[in-house]
């Protein structure tokens, strides 16, 4: 079974958010996802300053076997991008969590976070897909 940190909210297309003291939102793509997605290759993601609107697509990822969108869990207007990804893509596989984050937003409405689901929810998922 994947890493599915209690912390954090997800989106069914395999996006999580995590609410940042300051009320931020940070988002990346959960352990499942890399694990599904195999080695990362390349990730196109937002541009600062671009507003996304929740559920819409905000970028790719890409890897030896496949390409796929990744969305925004939250609406709101990209206020920082993991630029070490343009270099070190493989940083998604080795820690999604952590240094393999993708973007951090201005959430338009942080009462967003409790449509997502939460981790028990979210493994429930994950395990279906699995069989």
């Amino acid at each position: 079974m994947s890493e599915i940190p209690t912390e954090l909210k997800f989106a069914a297309s395999h996006e999580w958010a995590r609410l940042e003291e300051d009320g931020s939102v940070t988002v990346g793509i959960s352990d499942h996802a890399q694990n599904e997605l195999g080695d990362v290759v390349y990730v196109e993601l937002p541009e600062p300053g671009q507003q996304l609107a929740a559920r819409h697509e905000a970028g790719v990822v890409e890897s030896v076997k496949a390409a796929s969108d990744i969305y925004a869990p939250v609406g709101g207007n990209v206020i920082a991008v993991n630029s070490a990804l343009d270099d070190a893509p493989e940083m998604v596989n080795q820690d999604p969590y952590g240094e393999g984050w993708f973007y951090r937003l201005e959430p338009d409405d942080v009462e967003e976070l409790t449509e997502l689901l939460d981790a028990e929810a979210y493994a429930e998922i994950c395990a279906a897909e699995e069989h």
